[in-house]
């Protein structure tokens, strides 16, 4: 603002403060909004790209904060620079109020593109949303699936390797790609149908779980389904943790899934434990197909989670008693609890008794999805999606 002038800009019904009313108006009647922050967007112009839809920001140039150098030294005493306080890498890494990194305006304008070009319009008024344009196949071969998943479940891998074996043209437009990064969310097509993908690619934090509960409105504002690739064992515990509100940053995630109306397939192609399960869209979320690979588990934990919790309650329970737990008998207890985790969170078990829809191969993921995806919009096209949400706790 002019400060000289703010009496003429700023107290009035059509001053300033109407830009943002604005903009939370139309968000609510689906319009979609994308900011491209190019330069400085300060004081109540950084609420533009924090109440956009999608918010590009440029390396170097573009800068978002409520209160710039001089004012933040005259409030505080900080000295600080423009783009420490509000530049690219801070709002894209760490507070994750912008969505996607531009090296240069031009790079700005080709994402602004992108992002306009996943906004499903000629699909929200489609009523036979299965594509009959042509489509590209991935380029690389799902023969390779089955060497992407470690033998031992513990050890990490890329999951865009899988996913990159599902869409077409091996095509996945990241949304948040630097920002809570244990959770792989973005917008591809399968067999020219448009979807929003969410998946695993490591323990759910409190910033993974935010962001995909804001990919989970924009697919559903889009009328876009939703492909969750299940790979967790869980959202991180610890004091940390808890005192930075995974609880209720979890339970926003959860709130998404529950509420969106748009077809939800889930895959599940490793682990499915605990709260990530609820999360991921597990079988109480009301997915229209859930498929499990032959390797895949689930469970409210793992075998060796489980029984080293029941051994250390033993343990406890004996040291009240002034007492001990030997190694023998701490293996004697676990070895019961282990086989029995072993085989009632297998893939086979699951299945036989229908908590799923089938146990896939690997290299058959895209066509079952593609199918499922055809099925589940076929009957009932994407303008009827209608989701509602509830209470997000802040």
């Amino acid at each position: 603002a002019f400060l000289p002038k703010q009496d003429e800009v700023f107290p009035d019904r059509e001053h300033f403060g109407r830009i943002f009313w604005n903009q939370a108006r139309m968000s609510s009647e689906g319009i979609p909004q994308v900011a491209c922050v190019m330069g400085s967007c300060t004081a109540g112009g950084a609420y533009v790209p924090a109440m956009s839809d999608e918010s590009i920001i440029v390396k170097g140039t573009g800068t978002i904060f409520l209160g710039g150098p001089p004012l933040v030294r005259a409030a505080t005493g900080e000295v600080v620079t423009a783009e420490e306080l509000g530049g690219a890498d801070l709002h894209t890494k760490t507070s994750g109020v912008a969505d996607h990194y531009a090296q240069s305006d031009e790079h700005a304008l080709q994402i602004a593109r992108r992002i306009v070009s996943n906004l499903n319009l000629e699909h929200c008024q489609n009523q036979n949303p299965a594509s009959s344009e042509p489509f590209e196949e991935p380029l690389f071969s799902a023969d390779e699936m089955d060497g992407i998943i470690p033998v031992d479940a513990r050890q990490g891998f890329d999951i865009r390797k899988v996913i990159s074996r599902i869409v077409d043209g091996s095509r996945l437009d990241e949304f948040k790609e630097h920002y809570g990064t244990t959770l792989v969310c973005g917008f591809a097509k399968i067999r020219g149908q448009p979807v929003g993908i969410i998946a695993n690619n490591g323990i759910l934090f409190s910033e993974s779980a935010v962001k995909g509960a804001h990919f989970v409105e924009l697919c559903c504002q889009r009328k876009i389904p939703l492909i969750f690739i299940q790979n967790i064992t869980g959202f991180m515990v610890g004091k940390k943790y808890e005192a930075g509100g995974i609880a209720k940053d979890g339970a926003k995630l959860v709130t998404a899934v529950s509420c969106a109306d748009v077809p939800k397939i889930t895959c599940v192609i490793g682990n499915s434990f605990g709260a990530g399960n609820y999360g991921m869209c597990g079988r109480a979320y009301d997915p229209r197909f859930l498929f499990m690979w032959p390797n895949a588990k689930v469970g409210v934990m793992g075998g060796e989670q489980a029984a080293g919790v029941l051994a250390q309650v033993a343990r406890e329970n004996l040291e009240r008693k002034g007492e001990t737990l030997s190694e023998e008998a701490e293996m004697k207890l676990k070895a019961p609890i282990l086989e029995k985790y072993e085989r009632e969170n297998h893939s086979f078990y699951s299945s036989a008794r229908l908590w799923d829809d089938g146990v896939i191969e690997p290299r058959h993921t895209r066509l079952v999805l593609s199918l499922a995806l055809q099925a589940a919009t076929t009957y009932r096209p994407p303008s009827s999606f209608d989701t509602k949400f509830g209470v997000f706790r802040m």
